[in-house]
């Protein structure tokens, strides 16, 4: 299919803009927050309240109605594992909140390469530990980065009682090896040197590829994971990364729903302020939560 009409003005309008892969961490960081404007406008909420959690982790809780025994969802940002962070992602946790009609529960977990792998899949560990601990439905979820994150600490509580993981075109093959990442690799928004660049950030020089704490997809057992509902965008580098994730888990005979947004890039769900396929997809996301959790 071709380009999303709306998708293609983005692209259009971003054209002259320095490469990502041109900015250094602090600068990435920074266009990071500035992309939040693509979100939108910011809905009010019940209650919103930033809570530090055990360790030092920071997180925000995100209360759609103020109500005890809400579902909680328990959502990792993306940012190629060294950018994004709890303003970056503010407006869609607040949405997701609302959409789903469960309470958000994002976490600011340590980046990269100041904290490098595995210091963020210990703090994904410890916020959804800590989240379960509340006595509700728990499900996990994150976009790209975070994706991996979710899908990694998913595989960690096999036969739980986690109710569900949403991953939105997750980043799962450091090996950057499959079709799509030559395909899509230039001319469609984050493309193949960004991609590769959050891999070299995130991973410790002698780190095993195919830890299944760093890459899910090398994982050798994926049996009894918790529901999973996988988004990926046709023009995007980590299309089919994310596909191969979710055949594989269909393999296993986990519950898994899975679908590629035509015409859509890499970043698009963030962009709920320009793209009707971003609240489209928004909508699909909070509909399986809710089926899940409720």
């Amino acid at each position: 299919m071709p380009l999303d009409p709306e998708v293609a003005a983005h692209l259009e309008r971003q054209k002259h803009q320095p490469p990502r892969s041109s900015f250094d961490v602090a600068g990435t960081r920074q266009m990071m927050r500035q992309a939040a404007a693509l979100s939108g406008t910011a809905p009010p909420l019940a209650r919103i309240e930033d809570v530090v959690l055990p360790g030092s982790l920071r997180t925000r809780q995100y209360w759609p109605v103020l109500r005890t025994g809400l579902p909680v969802v328990v959502y990792f940002h993306g940012g190629r594992f060294f950018s994004g962070d709890l303003e970056s992602h503010d407006t869609v946790c607040r949405m997701l909140a609302l959409s789903a009609g469960c309470r958000v529960l994002a976490v600011d977990y340590r980046l990269a390469p100041e904290h490098r792998f595995p210091a963020a899949a210990e703090d994904t560990r410890r916020a959804v530990e800590w989240a379960m601990r509340e006595g509700v439905p728990v499900g996990v979820a994150g976009d790209s980065a975070g994706a991996n994150l979710a899908a990694g600490v998913a595989l960690e509580h096999r036969g739980s009682a986690l109710g569900g993981q949403l991953l939105i075109y997750p980043m799962l093959d450091p090996m950057c090896s499959l079709a799509s990442f030559v395909e899509f690799g230039e001319g469609y928004g984050p493309g193949a040197a960004d991609m590769k660049r959050g891999w070299s950030e995130y991973l410790p020089e002698g780190t095993g590829l195919r830890d299944p704490l760093a890459s899910p997809l090398a994982a050798e057992d994926v049996r009894g994971v918790a529901p999973a509902f996988v988004l990926t965008a046709e023009y995007d580098t980590l299309r089919d990364e994310g596909e191969a994730y979710a055949r594989k888990l269909v393999q296993s005979g986990n519950m898994v729903q899975v679908r590629r947004y035509l015409g859509t890039i890499h970043g698009f769900f963030m962009m709920q302020g320009i793209l009707q396929v971003a609240r489209q997809a928004l909508n699909d996301a909070a509909a399986f939560l809710r089926a899940l959790l409720s």
